[in-house]
Parts: C-alpha cells; sequence; structure tokens
C-alpha cells in the first residue's frame, strides 16, 4: 500500500519503519521529528495525505487530531482509510469518523497498547473502533505493527476500550507499587515478594511483565533509572480521559478517580513528568502513613 504516515514521534517512527520493512512505500510528516530513513519527508500533512491508500496518524490530543483531521481529509482520495493510533477522547474520533463519511472517506480509530517496546519490536495490541470492512481491510497492516487487533465496534469503541484499559493499569500499578512499598517496611525481600505475587491471586501485568521494583522479575524501566517506557505523563493524561468520559455517562470510577489524582500529584508536584509510571514506587517508598 501507499501509506501516509503523520506523527513520527517515539511511537510513529518505529511503527513506520515496520510497514516499511514489509515492503510498503511510506510519506510521512511531523512538525518536530525528523523522518525515518525510507520514509518520503512530505511538505505538510495534507501532501503525506494525498493520494494514499491509508492514512495512520499518532497524535498527541483529541485537538490535534481534529485539526490534522481538517487538513489531511480533504486531500483524501474516495475510499481510502484514516488510522487513527493516538489516544483522545471518544468524541474527538466520533467527530473526525463523522467528517470523514462526509468525504466518503473510512476511519478507524485504533489506539494501542504496548508502548515504545512495543512499537519497536511490532508487538501492539490494536482496540479498534469503526466499520467491520475498513477493519477487515487494515488487519495486515496492524498484523505487521502488532501482534493483536481487537475490532471493538463502532467509531470510538477503540478509544473506550483503551481508556478502559489503561484506567485497570494505572489503578494496578498503584497497587503494586504500595504494595512494594509496605513490604519494604515489614522486612520481606523484595524478589520474595515478587516469587509469591507473581504466582498467586495478586500478580497482574504490572507485577508480572513491568515489575517497578529494580532488580526483580523482567528486565524494565525500573532497571533503567525509570526512564519512560510509558510515561507518567501520559498515563495522566489516560486517567483523565477515563474520568471526563466516566462524567458524561455518570459512571463511579472511584479507583480511576483516585489514581487519576495520584498521578497527578507525582506529576505536577514530586517531578514525576519525566518519569516512566511505574516510579510511583519510589515515590511511596519516601512517604509516610501520618502525614508530617
Amino acid at each position: 500500500m501507499d501509506i501516509g504516515f503523520i506523527g513520527l514521534g517515539n511511537m510513529g517512527a518505529p511503527m513506520a519503519a515496520n510497514l516499511l520493512a514489509a515492503g510498503h512505500q511510506l510519506w510521512g510528516f511531523d512538525l518536530t521529528a525528523p523522518c525515518p530513513a525510507g520514509v518520503i519527508c512530505a511538505s505538510s500533512a495534507a501532501e503525506a495525505a494525498t493520494a494514499r491508500d491509508v492514512v495512520i496518524t499518532m497524535l498527541p490530543s483529541g485537538a490535534i487530531l481534529k485539526s490534522v483531521a481538517q487538513e489531511v481529509l480533504p486531500a483524501m482520495i474516495k475510499g481510502a482509510i484514516l488510522i487513527d493510533c493516538s489516544t483522545v477522547d471518544i468524541e474527538s474520533a466520533r467527530v473526525v469518523s463523522t467528517q470523514a463519511q462526509n468525504l466518503d472517506v473510512l476511519t478507524l480509530d485504533a489506539p494501542v497498547s504496548g508502548g515504545i517496546s512495543g512499537a519497536a519490536q511490532g508487538t501492539l495490541t490494536f482496540m479498534v473502533g469503526g466499520t467491520q470492512d475498513a477493519f477487515a481491510r487494515c488487519e495486515p497492516l496492524f498484523e505487521i505493527m502488532g501482534q493483536k487487533a481487537v475490532y471493538c465496534g463502532d467509531a470510538g469503541a477503540g478509544q473506550a476500550a483503551k481508556i478502559c484499559n489503561n484506567m485497570i493499569l494505572g489503578a494496578t500499578m498503584l497497587a503494586t507499587c504500595e504494595a512494594f512499598a509496605l513490604a519494604d517496611k515489614l522486612g520481606l525481600a523484595r524478589q520474595k515478594m515478587f516469587d509469591v505475587v507473581s504466582t498467586s491471586s495478586g500478580a497482574s501485568w504490572s507485577i508480572n511483565t513491568y515489575c517497578p521494583a529494580t532488580g526483580v522479575g523482567p528486565v524494565s524501566p525500573a532497571d533503567n533509572g525509570y526512564k519512560p517506557g510509558f510515561a507518567a505523563a501520559l498515563m495522566l493524561k489516560d486517567l483523565n480521559l477515563s474520568q471526563e468520559a466516566a462524567q458524561k455517562v455518570d459512571a463511579d470510577t472511584p479507583m480511576g478517580a483516585l489514581a487519576a489524582t495520584l498521578y497527578k500529584n507525582f506529576v505536577e508536584n514530586e517531578g514525576g513528568a519525566a518519569l516512566d509510571f511505574s516510579a510511583m514506587l519510589p515515590f511511596f517508598e519516601k512517604k509516610s502513613r501520618t502525614p508530617s
């Protein structure tokens, strides 16, 4: 396929590289990041989208997505597909889908899970909303960039799945970090803690795959000074999206709300903005139960 790729940052660049390696031709555009080797650099988002079979976007927010969509949708040919892999609010995804329908362009909201390493290794999971026809046509691309793509329903369903998934992730990571900090104060060795919990009822992705304790379990950002694989600031963004969505549909999400509050404090007041979201463990280590 001829593919336009808009947003070539930490996630977009390796995704584009995997598509190139599979033999697709790519035109790319990013306001700040360079084009990966082999990607034809366009002078604008519209140029990257012109006459392409598929246009993929990986952008920071719903507002930016809507702005880019206004530029690229008129440049796309009828029947082409816009795949948005950003994590944005559900309403933005649906607005872009409606705009595209009016121009006879198909859309898929397809946010990802797996982080920078998953993008580089081609092991992302895609949560996809849109028409089944568009999903079927793009499945070969999802198979190149990821290990799994789940069709979730109509426009916005992919974003709904991502928001719910990351609300679980944020809450379980906080619980995991709290538990390790408690285990430390109880004198329980971290390796013993991991050996028990990773094979018991407390097991989760946050401990088994992405353990926040240094030197324990598979290699994770904890073993690299908490350099982000998934930044705490991005977790805060996703948790805020979950709470905005919950408010709109009158859903009670107290754990999600508390997770958002804790990550907000960590990012804005505790120096966590440049750290991985698992760096909540050293944050909890420094805290005591009794306020000072």
